[in-house]
């Protein structure tokens, strides 16, 4: 085994440990997306309305944009366990409205919306980072590229 051989497998196990660490991190922020949204259409006393505030929106239909953003992602994010580009291109999009959408919500619950922020914004980068190759040790190895 040649010395670019190895060099060129490490880069495609960390490529693939990217692939499964933005696949795990989009699964987390859809299931918390999806128990946000139930909670937002439950009209639960989870949530703080805050007066004054420029994007004012009704917590049943906030909670309806939500459990959807979160069954998207979750959906998205099994097929990032399959490396299946589809899945890398729809899961940066799905992450980029995820953020957005907290954003959005960052008054009615900050910590969350903060914790939900990091998750995409840390998957979007591991999405953009890892590359899966059609050469390599078997068919769709991620590959650095």
């Amino acid at each position: 085994m040649t010395t670019t051989h190895t060099t060129q497998a490490r880069k495609q196990h960390w490529a693939s440990g990217l692939m499964l660490f933005a696949a795990v991190m989009l699964m987390i922020a859809g299931v918390i997306d999806i128990f946000r949204g139930i909670m937002g259409i439950a009209a639960d006393d989870v949530f703080i309305t805050t007066r004054g505030y420029v994007f004012r929106f009704d917590l049943t239909g906030w909670g309806w944009v939500t459990l959807i953003l979160g069954a998207v992602a979750v959906v998205i994010s099994l097929g990032l366990f399959q490396t299946a580009k589809w899945a890398r291109i729809s899961g940066i999009a799905i992450a980029g409205l995820i953020i957005l959408a907290n954003f959005l919500s960052l008054p009615y619950s900050p910590l969350w919306s903060t914790l939900m922020i990091a998750f995409s914004g840390v998957a979007i980068w591991a999405m953009c980072v890892a590359q899966p190759g059609e050469s390599g040790t078997g068919q769709g190895a991620p590959r650095v590229g």
